[in-house]
C-alpha cells in the first residue's frame, strides 16, 4: 500500500516577509497628493511611508481585500477606483529579512475622507512634487514615483481621473484635475470634444449653485474606467 504524503508545511520552507501596499491620490488645492502614514514601530520608525500591511488570511480573500481594507482604517471609506501597480521584493528592501510588497494604486476625492483623516495623528495627505526620498521607509519613494508614472498615462489616455472628484462633477472640473495630473494645459474645445464624442459621462441634470453662470454636473459612466482613447489628450 502507498503511504500517504506526508502533510505540508509551510515552515518547511523559507517564507518571504509578504504586505500589500498602496499609492492612494487625490487632487487639493490644486495639487496632486499622496496619502503617507508615519510610522509607528522599527524598521524606519518616525518616517513615512504608504498605507498597507500584511495580509491577514481570515480577513482577505485576495489582494485587492487587503488593500482595500488598509487603506479604509487610514481613510474610512473604500476607494472608487483601485488597481494593481507591480509586485516588488529582494533581500535588501526590508531590514527584517527577504521582502515581498504588491502595490496598488488608487483615487479618492479629497472631501470623501478628509474629515476621518483630519481626526488620525499619524496619517498626511503629502503633495506628491515635494517628497523627500530621505523621510521616506522601505522603497516607497521609489513606488510612489512609478504609481505617478502610471497615473500620469492614465491621465493622458482616459477619464479615470475622475474618480479622485466627488460623485458629481464639471467638465471644468474635470479638466482642470487631469492638467494637475498630467502637469501641463490641455485646449479646452478639444479637451470637452473629446469627451463627449467618447459619451462617457452621464448628464445628472443638476447644475452648480454657486455664483455666476451654473454650469452642469456630471457622472462618470460605469464604463468609464475601462475605455481607452486611442490619441492621448493632449494631442
Amino acid at each position: 500500500m502507498a503511504k500517504s504524503p506526508a502533510p505540508y508545511n509551510i515552515h518547511d520552507y523559507d517564507v518571504p516577509l509578504t504586505t500589500v501596499d498602496s499609492v492612494l491620490f487625490t487632487v487639493h488645492d490644486e495639487k496632486l497628493k499622496v496619502l503617507l502614514v508615519q510610522r509607528g514601530n522599527v524598521p524606519f520608525a518616525g518616517k513615512w511611508g504608504l498605507p498597507g500591511g500584511f495580509i491577514e488570511q481570515g480577513a482577505d480573500a485576495d489582494l485587492e481585500m487587503c488593500a482595500i481594507r488598509k487603506l479604509k482604517e487610514k481613510t474610512g471609506i473604500a476607494p472608487p477606483y483601485i488597481e494593481q501597480l507591480l509586485s516588488q521584493g529582494g533581500a535588501n528592501r526590508d531590514p527584517r529579512g527577504w521582502s515581498v510588497t504588491i502595490v496598488f494604486y488608487a483615487l479618492v476625492a479629497h472631501v470623501n475622507c478628509e474629515p476621518h483623516i483630519d481626526s488620525v495623528t499619524d496619517v498626511q495627505w503629502r503633495e506628491v512634487s515635494s517628497l523627500s526620498a530621505k523621510e521616506l521607509a522601505f522603497d516607497h519613494g521609489q513606488i510612489i514615483q512609478l504609481a505617478h508614472e502610471r497615473l500620469q498615462q492614465k491621465a493622458l489616455y482616459s477619464i479615470v481621473p475622475a474618480y479622485a472628484l466627488p460623485n458629481e462633477f464639471t467638465f471644468t472640473e474635470l479638466q482642470a484635475l487631469h492638467e494637475v495630473i498630467i502637469g501641463t494645459t490641455l485646449e479646452k474645445k478639444s479637451f470637452r470634444r473629446r469627451i463627449e464624442k467618447a459619451k462617457l459621462l452621464i448628464d445628472t441634470g443638476k447644475s452648480t449653485v454657486a455664483r455666476g453662470r451654473p454650469a452642469k454636473l456630471y457622472k462618470v459612466k460605469p464604463e468609464g474606467r475601462a475605455y481607452r482613447f486611442v490619441r492621448n489628450l493632449e494631442s
